[in-house]
């Protein structure tokens, strides 16, 4: 049987909200996230930038975590952000997939990946996927609970950091560039200067 493709889900854009139960009988060639039920396409292969990217502060992140609880993942790996505690694959309408992410709370690992959310959260963006990580995934994660989402421009050379107040929304820490010196509210300890990333 040949694979599907992600336009003969007849129901895209009909309003139809889809659920982790059906996110995972998908066999699209293409990756693709699901946010308050409705899909996503994943951006075409990341570029060099983007790469580079990730994997000089993944493996920065990685390296200050050795012997420590939390564990970092990078895409693809599936986070499920259910709107309460149980849900059942059916009731799940929000599955994505980080750049990178640090789970402190071992419980919300599974086989599957992640169910709940991240204590630390990193966005690359693309031209591609910048207005989804910036508006749909930012309200998502500050809904779900995730303390921290940085937000790395590489064409720009710039970070932005958010944290999550008291109050439940994201403030924004600062936008961090060159020299400027990083440190991290969930990873205590862990800083870095913005140019050793680029």
């Amino acid at each position: 049987m040949p694979e599907e493709n992600i336009d003969d889900i007849t129901l895209l854009d009909s309003g139809a909200a889809y659920s982790y139960a059906d996110y995972l009988r998908w066999t699209f060639e293409d990756r693709v996230e699901l946010i308050k039920g409705k899909i996503f396409h994943m951006s075409p292969g990341p570029s060099r930038s983007h790469q580079k990217v990730s994997a000089s502060l993944g493996n920065k992140m990685y390296n200050f975590l050795e012997g420590h609880p939390c564990e970092v993942y990078f895409a693809p790996f599936d986070v499920r952000l259910p709107s309460k505690k149980g849900s059942k694959d059916k009731e799940i309408f929000n599955v994505v997939q980080p750049d990178i992410m640090v789970v402190c709370d071992q419980s919300k690992l599974d086989d599957m990946g992640c169910i709940g959310a991240p204590d630390l959260v990193v966005e690359i963006l693309s031209p591609f996927t910048a207005a989804k990580d910036l508006k749909n995934k930012y309200s998502l994660y500050e809904e779900s609970g995730v303390r921290e989402y940085w937000v790395v421009y590489p064409g720009e050379e710039i970070i932005e950091i958010f944290a999550l107040a008291d109050s439940g929304k994201f403030e924004l820490r600062n936008r961090f560039v060159g020299e400027d010196k990083i440190q991290s509210v969930v990873l205590v300890g862990f800083s870095l200067k913005v140019k050793d990333i680029f």
